[in-house]
């Protein structure tokens, strides 16, 4: 279902959820985590907002069960699993809040980061709310921070990993398309404001590939998982506005399930 930008609740309710995912809370990291294993790390896309049954005592960080790590750890079974992904997160606060919980005898890593960097919310509030052009030159804005003052956030994110964790196999996600261009929506954004959505996603995934493999990480795309299942494909396996607002514009439990954890467990 696409969002109906002339619905005044509909503005309404975006602007509650962009500024929820825009909320960057700090990870509560286990500080009883046992040495070695696997250890999840980033933003909400590997907590799994979105998705549901979120876990208790994760509070605004949202990490549920029907998240790919989580997943990947109830079928593999690790020596342990440090679970410390947090919705909002940026490459910063993944540095300065999650990274405790890693180590020597760390074995492997997953991460997603990058998008709050570039003020996702903002963008997808610009492209919902205000005209075309407005979309666009948001859109654009963000491909700029993404080309410019992104790789350094990266870099230094990917650095410190390593630097806490010498010997962990560590494993970098990307973000699928939104759209489906020519899909089945009969309202909301314009085929041109998709397509530039589309198009500042691959750059987005473009730049964080060319950091993880100058960092020796291993990238995983979603891209390829999640074809066919964007919105306005008629089988989406995203959010578009939705209640509770933190859920809208994230991979559904589908997402999770059927895109991210096969990228993950394909390379993990």
């Amino acid at each position: 279902m696409s969002v109906r930008r002339f619905w005044a609740s509909a503005s309404t309710l975006v602007l509650a959820a962009v500024a929820a995912l825009g909320m960057a809370q700090p990870a509560s990291a286990t500080s009883s985590a046992a040495a070695g294993g696997y250890v999840a790390l980033g933003d909400s896309y590997s907590a799994g907002v979105g998705s549901g049954s979120y876990l208790s005592d994760s509070g605004d960080c949202r990490r549920s069960t029907k998240a790919y790590p989580y997943l990947w750890a109830a079928a593999n079974s690790p020596a342990s699993f440090a679970f410390v992904a947090c919705s909002g997160a940026t490459t910063g606060s993944v540095a300065g809040s999650q990274l405790s919980v890693l180590s020597s005898s760390t074995t492997l890593v997953s991460v997603t980061a990058g998008g709050n960097d570039v003020g996702f919310a903002d963008v997808m509030q610009d492209c919902v709310l205000y005209s075309e052009s407005t979309c666009v030159s948001s859109v654009n804005t963000a491909v700029s921070q993404m080309q410019n003052s992104l790789p350094s956030g990266l870099g230094s994110l990917y650095s410190a990993i390593r630097s806490r964790a010498p010997q962990a196999h560590v494993v970098v996600l990307g973000y699928p398309r939104f759209y489906q261009l020519n899909g089945t929506c009969i309202a909301g954004l314009t085929e041109t404001e998709r397509s530039a959505i589309n198009n500042a996603s691959d750059v987005l995934n473009g730049v964080i590939a060319k950091q993880a493999a100058n960092a020796g990480f291993t990238f995983s795309g979603v891209v390829d998982e999640f074809t066919g299942h964007e919105l306005c494909s008629g089988d989406a396996w995203l959010n578009s506005v939705t209640l509770p607002v933190y859920n809208s514009y994230h991979p559904k439990a589908a997402g999770q399930s059927g895109g991210y954890l096969p990228a993950f467990r394909s390379v993990a």
